[in-house]
């Protein structure tokens, strides 16, 4: 089943849509602001519909945020459609326009279209994004702000067991089994260095906060 994010401040709009996508057997989800739609691409969406006025963040500036590290097609969803506004929005690498007010079964045929031709030449990467921090579990990276951190393997397999369990406290011993195996040779001792080590890097470009001390518990990864 494919996914769409459909994202817009219009709550009518957003509705409308999701019922008639999941009519067409789309599996749908939903946000209704830039910040959320940037959280939602997290769901590995097969394509985005994104309205061009939103709060916390417009279309322009949700797509330009996202591009690097989603390959699927985004259509922006518009009330106006101007020579000012396809430069702004191809440059900010949209694939396309859906002029408000639209015909259902157009968009129906567009997206399809979109989808088609989408995964026929490309396939989507495992991202999530915390703030200006992007994991792409896909190619195994971390970046801040469009900057990639170099990172050992030890310190990207902290991070990716801290952000696939976001919120969850882990202390050294469980991190240190979990990533160096039962029988590895050293002790947990070595967790504290690595997370000092991360903090430093992801600090860097103001995102150490992200990487939370549970004092007496151990670490968990704050979104």
């Amino acid at each position: 089943m494919y996914k769409i994010l459909v994202a817009d401040d219009e709550k009518d709009v957003v509705s409308l849509l999701k019922d008639y996508l999941e009519l067409k057997g789309y599996c749908v989800f939903t946000a209704y602001n830039g910040a959320e739609a940037v959280e939602q691409t997290s769901n590995r969406p097969d394509l985005i519909l994104l309205d061009v006025n939103m709060p916390e963040a417009d279309g322009f500036e949700v797509c330009r945020k996202v591009r690097d590290h989603v390959s699927c097609p985004i259509l922006f969803l518009t009330a106006r459609i101007e020579d000012e506004d396809k430069i702004q929005g191809f440059a900010a690498g949209g694939d396309d326009y859906i002029l408000k007010p639209f015909s259902l079964d157009e968009l129906g045929a567009r997206i399809a279209a979109h989808i088609r031709r989408d995964h026929r030449n490309t396939a989507a990467s495992n991202v999530k994004f915390f703030g200006d921090t992007v994991i792409n579990y896909t190619e195994k990276t971390v970046s801040c702000k469009d900057d990639t951190l170099d990172l050992t393997k030890k310190e990207y397999a902290i991070i990716e067991l801290l952000t696939l369990n976001a919120g969850q406290v882990f202390d050294k011993e469980r991190i240190y089994e979990k990533i160096w195996g039962y029988d590895a040779d050293g002790d947990s001792s070595v967790i504290a260095e690595h997370i000092r080590r991360l903090r430093a890097k992801l600090g860097k470009f103001g995102e150490d906060s992200h990487l939370g001390t549970v004092w007496g518990m151990g670490y968990k990864w704050i979104k």
